[in-house]
């Protein structure tokens, strides 16, 4: 009988010291509450994940190897799985050190290096090509890393050297439904490999990343046989006898749909906030959709943070949304403060006279109206050390129907990766859990009130079909034809691609936000700003 601890843990990116105690800690802990034989922590766990160019750095690399002899020194009896980058003869290492007794016996090195999405790996590491089998308690168990489950070799590999449980460790980013992915893979290799396996997996946001943990066991028949929660830290412990089968465990349930997505936009948004040391949190809400949801997350994941909504009516803002915006703020026990803004557009306005008599100057006056909105937050958050939250969806920064220096201006955006059509599912979500947003900020139809009686929909098709063919262009690649082919009007197709290529400059200028799909406007979306290049119909 063997048992396994998998410590789906917060790894904090270059806190090497700290992780190093945290981990320490969930040592012990498994050893001496659980009688664990092994304890097998995330991937590149000492110094969090992504640390990125920090790699290149020998001073932060060295460290890292010193905590992990320090580590293991801490705690001899318990074999340990310790992720770290590893240098060795000129070369760099995605590795995973194999402590016992105390000292560091064997190292794996990753052989699948992931070089799409959010992953840049080859950047950095050099390729492993040997597997790592070890026998704990009378079992042999192996260890693979991440990417090496996605690929047939590396599983098959340790299974032919003699493991009979392959322990994976991971920092694997959430979107949507890729727990289940994770889990048919898997399943599909432990079977390939007649063995059990092990799956551990990170929690925590890091940037606009976010782990969601979800860390699992399957046995060699590919039947998951014990689960962990999703986007909280915790030990799963799994007893396997002596033949590496599992004999079962809890099965924690799994989040999905509109609770999974809210989950990983709290965590996202809660561990940017605490890790960057913001104690003051400031958003504009206009009484709309955006806002509203934003401030409901807001107030859900940032309990201990001094939360700071402005209302900054102009003319044309209806009375309605001062009332909504009231009500919401209300309804999570916060004041609101009001900042009318005609006054200050006013005087801008005769400062410029006749600098802005152009083709533009309707839409400078709009633009202008989010720009003096846009100041006012920073200049709140300046006067408390706080962060300004931006409430712009993708929809909008797809198409560019967000203001440069105005609503887009702030340090994190929370719905940055989150179309239109979810931010209305989202909020009626959150809406069944205790109504904070007004049924009528639902049901009313969006705008920016940035002039008399503006709707959305003068400048944007309808979200629902919007949506639609975002989704497709920017998450699934399709092309023009293809979406024409599906059904969509050419005109439609044309206009709305038009409008994604436009707006590249704007997204290169946005704030972070969370990445909740397989595809965000962030790590994963390189295309340039200056390119000729018309990515309409043939």
């Amino acid at each position: 009988m063997v048992t396994l601890a998998l410590c789906q843990m917060r790894c904090e990116v270059g806190n090497i010291a700290g992780n190093a105690r945290r981990m320490a800690a969930f040592a012990c802990a498994a050893r001496d509450e659980h009688k664990a034989h092994l304890i097998a922590f995330p991937e590149l766990a000492l110094t969090g994940y992504p640390p990125e160019d920090l790699l290149l750095r020998g001073d932060f690399v060295a460290r890292a190897r010193s905590a992990a002899l320090e580590l293991a020194a801490l705690c001899p009896e318990i074999d340990m799985l310790v992720g770290l980058p590893w240098a060795e003869d000129g070369r760099l290492y995605n590795a995973v050190a194999w402590v016992h007794d105390g000292v560091i016996a064997g190292l794996y090195r990753k052989q699948v290096l992931p070089n799409y999405g959010v992953f840049d790996e080859r950047r950095y590491f050099a390729t492993g090509n040997k597997p790592l089998v070890g026998t704990v308690n009378g079992t042999a168990i192996g260890v693979t890393i991440c990417e090496d489950l996605w690929e047939p070799g590396p599983i098959g590999d340790t299974a032919a050297a003699g493991a009979r449980i392959v322990v994976n460790v991971n920092a694997s980013p959430y979107h949507r439904d890729k727990d289940r992915l994770r889990l048919q893979v898997a399943a599909g290799r432990a079977i390939e490999g007649g063995v059990a396996l092990a799956y551990v997996n990170m929690v925590g946001g890091q940037d606009e990343l976010v782990f969601d943990g979800m860390s699992f066991v399957v046995d060699g028949a590919g039947n998951t046989q014990a689960r962990a929660a999703g986007f909280v830290e915790e030990l799963l412990i799994a007893h396997f006898d002596a033949a590496g089968r599992p004999q079962g465990g809890v099965c924690a349930p799994w989040p999905s749909g509109e609770e999974a997505l809210y989950e990983a936009l709290k965590l996202g948004l809660s561990d940017y906030v605490r890790r960057n040391g913001f104690e003051t949190v400031v958003l504009g809400l206009s009484g709309g959709i955006d806002s509203a949801l934003t401030l409901a997350l807001c107030h859900d994941a940032l309990p201990h943070v001094a939360l700071r909504p402005v209302m900054m009516p102009s003319r044309y803002t209806h009375a309605m949304s001062v009332e909504d915006a009231r009500a919401q703020a209300k309804a999570h026990g916060l004041a609101l403060s009001v900042v009318p803004i005609d006054t200050l557009y006013d005087e801008f306005a005769a400062t410029l006279e006749s600098l802005w008599q152009g083709p533009g100057r309707s839409l400078a006056a709009e633009n202008l109206q989010a720009r003096i909105r846009g100041t006012l937050l920073m200049t709140i958050a300046n006067a408390h050390r706080g962060l300004v939250v931006v409430t712009s969806n993708k929809s909008e920064l797809a198409v560019g129907y967000t203001t440069l220096y105005g609503d887009m201006a702030g340090g994190y955006a929370p719905l940055k990766d989150v179309f239109k059509t979810d931010v209305y599912a989202l909020a009626r979500y959150r809406n069944r859990q205790g109504a904070v947003i007004p049924l009528r900020v639902i049901e009313r139809a969006p705008s920016a009130e940035l002039r008399l009686d503006q709707k959305d929909s003068d400048s944007l098709p309808a979200y629902d079909v919007l949506d639609a063919v975002l989704r497709r262009y920017v998450e699934q690649d399709w092309g023009a034809d293809e979406l024409i082919g599906a059904g969509f009007d050419k005109q439609l197709v044309d206009r709305v691609l038009r409008l994604v290529r436009g707006a590249e400059h704007k997204r290169k200028q946005a704030p972070l936000g969370t990445r909740v799909t397989a595809r965000a406007f962030g790590r994963d979306w390189r295309y340039p700003v200056t390119v000729s290049y018309e990515p309409s119909s043939t």
